[in-house]
């Protein structure tokens, strides 16, 4: 009897140490799990970190190739708009001369025509019947230049100007104040829209 009681009492303590070895066994390999677990996070977060990285990277450079298109864009659309800007000016300049200046080389000659009727009604008796009757056609005639902006230039008595005078001969000035100046106008010098049609062709005191 007392020797099954000892029997029995170490099959009991070789259980527990049985039990203890399969709990310890079994604690091993939950740490063990438990550890291969976090590594397995860690890489895990690792390899999302690096994919994180890459993406911001592919933004980043996305976002800087758009900047340099734009960029490329914005200039080559300032260039156009400055090109366009010149040549509206340049057009608007040529037509505005155009409009301004468009009867120029009709105008002038037509000159000629007014000097030779100029000439015609000086040369007339007072008592002529046809003298009026020229007058009011030259007159005529002047006004509607004028109004195309022809304006006679008033060379008599004015200093000599070689940007509105053209001298054809010289004379001894009759005094030392007529020096330099205009004493005798030969053909008279238009303006065309304040620019110099037609010199004046001039006598000066030398």
């Amino acid at each position: 009897m007392e020797q099954e009681n000892k029997e029995q009492v170490e099959n009991e303590q070789i259980e527990k140490e049985q039990t203890v070895n399969q709990e310890e066994t079994m604690a091993a390999d939950d740490n063990a799990s438990a550890d291969e677990t976090a590594q397995e996070e860690d890489r895990s977060r690792r390899s999302r970190k690096k994919r994180a990285e890459r993406q911001v990277d592919e933004l980043t450079a996305k976002v800087e190739d758009m900047g340099r298109k734009m960029a490329e864009i914005n200039d080559k659309y300032m260039r156009i708009y400055s090109e366009y800007e010149n040549y509206r000016k340049r057009t608007s300049a040529e037509k505005a001369g155009l409009i301004l200046n468009g009867g120029k080389d009709v105008i002038k000659l037509m000159l000629p025509i007014v000097d030779d009727m100029e000439r015609a009604v000086a040369n007339m008796g007072d008592g002529d019947a046809a003298k009026e009757g020229m007058q009011l056609i030259l007159k005529n005639m002047l006004n509607a230049l004028q109004q195309k902006g022809l304006k006679p230039m008033e060379a008599m008595g004015a200093k000599f100007d070689e940007n509105f005078h053209e001298a054809i001969t010289q004379i001894p000035a009759p005094s030392p104040e007529a020096k330099g100046t205009v004493v005798d106008v030969v053909k008279k010098g238009y303006f065309l829209n304040d620019e110099v049609l037609r010199f004046a062709q001039v006598v000066v005191a030398n």
